[in-house]
């Protein structure tokens, strides 16, 4: 049997210095791990992902491309906004749920996901607190209570009056919980029998109020307002307890219906899939409160009647879990069917 000889001291020690240079040279040639990119070593060193949980031309699709533009520009990196709309948002959520959490996918959702849903349904195919790390709040929004043209009603009191007069003949589109909601609320406060008619989005609803296949829409800024301006439908109310700056001459449903305490605003946040590293998650918390502080994206979220709410991933997990309560309570109070 051959033995293999010792290998010589001198000989043994060059080589354990070039393979130590070697190693060295690997580090530094070599892309780090996730590991490194969660200390923000190098992060972000590729495309990032915002999965938006409505399809494009939403609000929430609109408020998603407004920033991902000045973080890609920022961070030298493609911030692609990935439309999953449908299904109330259950797709976009398991398709983040389940991504993994490295810090280049995020989901881009409005309080339908995560706020209202867990009220609407009985069983989610994913859990909106357990399943999800929070990176921030972007802000609140309102809802325009807009009818067809055709509509014989210009106030929202002569739209109380029509509908009294008219019970189950009005058919309200929705194309998101709040959208639908807010419906139900008005219903059940005004004491009037409507027919709600559900679409896939919001574009889509209002698409079909203008053709005349619903009569009215409580719906938001990004998706109303341009058609409002152009004359294809009327804007009666807005569902804030106070009037906008945007548009000081439409009054709020509480007090152009006669209905205290009427109240149904929209928020949309960033969320990324559990167990995302703590390091990327305030990173991308900061550079969103940075951004909202640009006030070239202020004005182009305010035409959009969003009211920003910058803050931490702590604040926005509170501000969430009383979103749920809320939203149960509503919908409890509204008498909508869980499904």
């Amino acid at each position: 049997m051959d033995h293999a000889r010792p290998i010589p001291r001198g000989i043994a020690r060059r080589r354990d210095l070039l393979l130590g240079a070697a190693t060295a040279l690997c580090a530094a040639v070599l892309p780090p791990d996730a590991s490194a990119q969660g200390q923000g070593e190098v992060y972000p060193n590729r495309p990032i992902r915002f999965v938006v949980a409505f399809p494009a031309g939403s609000g929430t699709d609109t408020q998603a491309r407004i920033f991902s533009d000045p973080i890609a520009a920022d961070w030298g990196q493609p911030v692609v906004v990935d439309n999953r709309g449908g299904a109330n948002g259950f797709l976009a959520c398991e398709a983040v749920a389940r991504a993994r959490p490295d810090g280049y996918t995020f989901l881009y959702t409005a309080n339908t996901t995560h706020g209202s849903n867990p009220a609407l349904f009985r069983h989610l195919p994913y859990d909106p607190v357990a399943d999800f790390a929070p990176v921030a709040l972007v802000g609140t929004g309102v809802l325009f209570v807009v009818v067809n043209n055709d509509l014989p009603v210009r106030t929202m009191r002569q739209l109380v009056d029509f509908a009294r007069d008219h019970p189950g003949r009005l058919n309200f589109a929705s194309g998101s919980a709040s959208s639908r909601v807010a419906g139900e609320m008005f219903k059940t406060m005004a004491g009037v029998d409507m027919v709600n008619v559900t679409y896939r989005s919001n574009p889509q609803g209002i698409t079909d109020l203008i053709a005349g296949n619903a009569q009215l829409m409580f719906v938001d800024a990004t998706t109303s307002l341009p058609q409002v301006r152009e004359g294809r439908v009327r804007a009666l109310a807005v569902t804030s307890r106070q009037r906008l700056p945007l548009t000081p001459e439409v009054p709020t449903v509480e007090e152009a219906a006669g209905l205290p305490g009427y109240e149904m605003l929209s928020w949309n946040a960033v969320f990324a899939p559990a167990g995302t590293p703590r390091e990327i998650v305030q990173r991308l918390n900061a550079k969103f409160n940075e951004v909202m502080e640009r006030p070239a994206i202020q004005a182009r979220l305010q035409e959009n009647g969003t009211a920003l709410r910058p803050g931490s991933p702590e604040d926005l997990a509170r501000f969430q879990a009383a979103e749920i309560d809320k939203w149960k309570r509503i919908v409890r109070e509204a008498n909508i069917e869980v499904q």
